[in-house]
């Protein structure tokens, strides 16, 4: 662009989700070159103006053609190809704050498995024990039980003063305990074997009734988390009762060439899981087959799915996390953002907002996304002093992220209204 096509005026229309923050619907005419601390600075202006009410500044982000605003005006209108001739529609919507630490938690060895849940966090650790915290960072419980490294966990459901869970380990058995609230005290219920190699990862059905495990023997499980005993699975006793009776898989999914690293529930009959052979498969859980398979440029070593959105985002070996649409006819990766500088072990998206989600990688860092800003991340959560295993939302302004310099991180947001 021309030194006077940055300095042209330009008609921009300026519309808000957020009824509380609207503006008159009238055209304003700006610089072109205008950046977005200057337009942060125009909508309080209006809004002083237009409404006696409104007192404190509120931080506003910019969405322009689909975009957040990152550079000027100009030079994001150029990149996009669109012309300064017409009339601009800009979409704003108040920043999502950056997250505060809130606390570490220490273990005794790398914290590679976390989940939360309402008040309660659960993490697993290389020492091959499990612990439950509370959001506000008071330790509850040890685990022992497994005799390898603690690779996932997952809450399975809260009923009354009762809570399940199902933990797997590289000691290529999952376990079902039944942790009593008010008592603070765990029972291990159910002892799952099936796999041949370590267990990497979990996932719970939305119902609670079956969870999914993916191991390096390259197979998906599924398994049924109730509690009682079925008719079709009997459950057999244990010589050491300490470990409940043992249970086999409901299903076992063949088609991995390598590790699984990620398995997610799509719906009650859809699983999606990630390996180290380069592919995502989606298996319809029935028929123990696969309805779609995508093929990515390395290995996978995270995936999530989001049902707000039903979109997928993926951690890989090549430092970017990418966004698939697995129902598109055209290209599947519809983004790829790009921060990291080493490999991105962990990624999750937002349970409340679908254009949120967190990545975790070998650089140390924690990264906060929205979908709608490729090139910079929102927000990088510093503070670990080695690599990032894992990391997981506590609804819906809580983010917690583990590592192998042995703590848990707790980083709070104030939750921003409405800009799902």
């Amino acid at each position: 662009m021309s030194g006077d096509a940055l300095e042209a005026q330009l008609q921009v229309r300026f519309i808000t989700k957020q009824e509380q923050y609207a503006v008159p619907d009238s055209p304003y005419a700006i610089q072109c070159n205008v950046h977005p601390a200057d337009l942060n600075t125009l909508i309080n202006a209006i809004l002083k103006e237009t409404s006696p009410s409104f007192e404190k500044a509120v931080i506003f982000d910019f969405l322009v053609c689909g975009e957040l605003l990152c550079a000027s005006l100009a030079e994001h209108l150029q990149e996009k190809g669109v012309s300064t001739e017409d009339t601009l529609e800009v979409e704003y919507l108040e920043r999502f704050p950056a997250p505060t630490p809130q606390d570490c938690l220490m273990h005794d060895d790398w914290v590679s498995a976390v989940q939360a849940h309402s008040s309660w966090i659960l993490s697993g650790s290389y020492d091959n024990s499990l612990h439950i915290w509370s959001t506000k960072g008071q330790h509850k419980l040890a685990i022992p039980g497994h005799t390898s490294p603690v690779k996932a966990v997952s809450w399975v459901s809260f009923q009354g003063d009762q809570a399940t869970f199902v933990s797997g380990s590289h000691d290529q058995t999952a376990i079902l305990w039944v942790w009593n609230v008010p008592r603070n005290s765990v029972d291990c219920m159910i002892t799952y074997r099936g796999h041949d190699k370590g267990i990497e990862c979990l996932s719970v059905s939305a119902d609670g009734n079956r969870f999914a495990s993916g191991s390096w023997d390259n197979n998906v499980c599924l398994w049924s988390a109730s509690l009682a005993e079925e008719e079709n699975h009997p459950a057999t006793k244990k010589s050491k009762p300490e470990h409940g009776t043992t249970r086999n898989p409901l299903t076992t999914l063949k088609g991995h060439k390598e590790a699984i690293s990620g398995v997610q529930w799509m719906d009650y009959n859809t699983v999606l899981s990630s390996g180290w052979d380069h592919l995502l498969k989606i298996w319809d859980c029935d028929l123990g087959g696969i309805k779609q398979e995508i093929a990515g440029n390395k290995a996978f070593f995270d995936v999530d799915w989001s049902p707000l959105n039903n979109s997928i985002i993926t951690a890989s070996a090549d430092r970017h996390v990418r966004l698939y649409d697995p129902r598109s006819t055209e290209s599947i990766v519809k983004t790829t953002f790009t921060s990291h500088t080493g490999w991105v072990q962990s990624v999750r998206w937002s349970k409340t907002k679908d254009t949120l989600f967190l990545s975790a990688g070998y650089d140390n860092q924690v990264k906060l996304w929205e979908t709608r800003s490729p090139r910079t991340p929102l927000y990088d959560l510093s503070g670990h002093e080695d690599k990032v295993l894992c990391c997981d939302w506590s609804n819906p302004s809580l983010l917690i992220s583990g590592s192998s310099d042995n703590t848990l991180r707790i980083f709070k947001a104030k939750h921003a209204v409405g800009n799902a």
